[in-house]
């Protein structure tokens, strides 16, 4: 048996580039147009952080972040990446936990607020969910991947966790620290594991989970 040092990030990996990325061509076959209601959900979500003054906001935000928490775990874990990654029954689970913290904190505890007085943090965490929402399905055009694998928020769980941990770094409540735990350590996996695949999505992932959670910390400051 080999020492353990020995082991690098692709000696964990379970499939090649080509495997997944045609899992999420055939995921994206099987569910459109939903991915259309994905990026209607997105720039919604935009619009509610914008309007300052609307009706139970956070709600409704928290709400549409927890269908599409839970969407993706069941149609893209469950349904689709456990076959060629046994630990994505794992992940769904995750998912849907995340679903259930959201749907519970947010929306029937009413626990989720997104007054903030940092205003850099708050325009740097709107367009960072616009640029998620729009731009990243547009990733295939830069890295020449065909256009059927573009990974769309509310259906595809990169983006989903990006929006999601942009959104909290802009929320306030007793219990939105709960909220936080699956997205980043999803974004960690997800890095760890296009790192390992040499593909150019991992330094995209890592470098939007950083700015997602800047807005946090200059709000920290204030």
């Amino acid at each position: 048996m080999s020492e353990w040092w020995t082991y690098r990030l692709t000696s964990f990996l379970l499939f090649s580039p080509r495997t997944y990325y045609r899992t999420i061509e055939l995921y994206n076959i099987a569910i459109w147009p939903l991915q259309l209601v994905g990026v209607a959900i997105g720039v919604a979500i935009v619009g509610l952080l914008i309007r300052k003054h609307a009706t139970g906001r956070g709600r409704i935000i928290s709400g549409l972040l927890a269908l599409c928490w839970l969407w993706t775990a069941w149609a893209f874990h469950y349904e689709r990446y456990a076959q060629i990654n046994w630990a994505a029954t794992w992940f769904a689970l995750a998912f849907v936990i995340e679903a259930l913290l959201l749907g519970a904190i947010g929306v029937a505890a009413r626990r989720v607020d997104f007054e903030t007085s940092e205003r850099r943090g708050e325009r740097m965490a709107i367009g960072l969910i616009a640029i998620v929402v729009i731009a990243y399905p547009l990733l295939t055009l830069l890295t020449g991947r065909q256009w059927t694998t573009a990974e769309t928020f509310g259906v595809a769980p990169d983006p989903t966790a990006l929006v999601t941990l942009a959104v909290l770094a802009l929320a306030r409540g007793r219990f939105t620290w709960l909220l936080w735990i699956v997205p980043v350590v999803w974004c960690l996996l997800s890095a760890a594991t296009l790192w390992a695949m040499k593909v150019p999505e991992a330094l995209i992932v890592s470098a939007m989970a950083v700015l997602a959670l800047l807005p946090r910390a200059l709000r920290l400051k204030v």
